[in-house]
């Protein structure tokens, strides 16, 4: 069983027109099992959908705390819009390899990305969770250095939780 892995933000992400000037610009990556699905929803569902008690726990910290600052919580986040949605975030595009999430705020906006890639080598494949933020103002960048440990430990925890309750299988 793998664990998700730091790697270089992917050049072939719909995300990367944003990389530039982003606050926080992070990628994980894990491997993918042979007969894994292809289905790029599928899969970011795996990942996001069913996230561990404990992220829940931070994320009513989260809410409690920035809701008298005007912020979003996850719920408003939720209701928000006519966007589909995996768990509260907005699904904002998406391509047979890749699906994009994420929602815009008055202190910063954020994407998360999903993204299947081959390994280097032909040695299989992978899924990729890639986030960039930009910040509006001072609240932003406050909020996101207060929550960038927690975020990178948050998205590892989810991409390993879902390699360990074993990918959807279709291949």
């Amino acid at each position: 069983m793998s664990n998700a892995r730091t790697v270089p933000a992917p050049t072939d992400s719909m995300l990367a027109t944003l990389y530039a000037g982003a606050d926080l610009m992070d990628a994980y990556a894990i491997a993918l099992s042979a007969d894994a699905t292809d289905d790029i929803e599928q899969l970011t569902r795996a990942v996001f959908a069913l996230p561990a008690g404990w992220t829940r726990i931070l994320m009513r910290i989260r809410d409690t705390v920035m809701a008298p600052m005007g912020v979003k919580t996850s719920a408003a986040i939720a209701r928000g819009g006519d966007h589909e949605r995996i768990d509260f975030f907005p699904v904002l595009d998406r391509s047979p390899r890749e699906l994009v999430m994420g929602e815009d705020d008055r202190h910063l906006d954020f994407r998360t990305s999903a993204l299947i890639r081959d390994v280097a080598g032909g040695e299989g494949r992978e899924l990729v969770a890639t986030t960039v933020v930009h910040c509006h103002n001072m609240l932003g960048r406050t909020y996101l250095a207060v929550i960038t440990p927690f975020h990178r430990v948050i998205v590892k925890s989810y991409l390993t939780r879902a390699a360990q309750r074993g990918w959807p299988v279709g291949r």
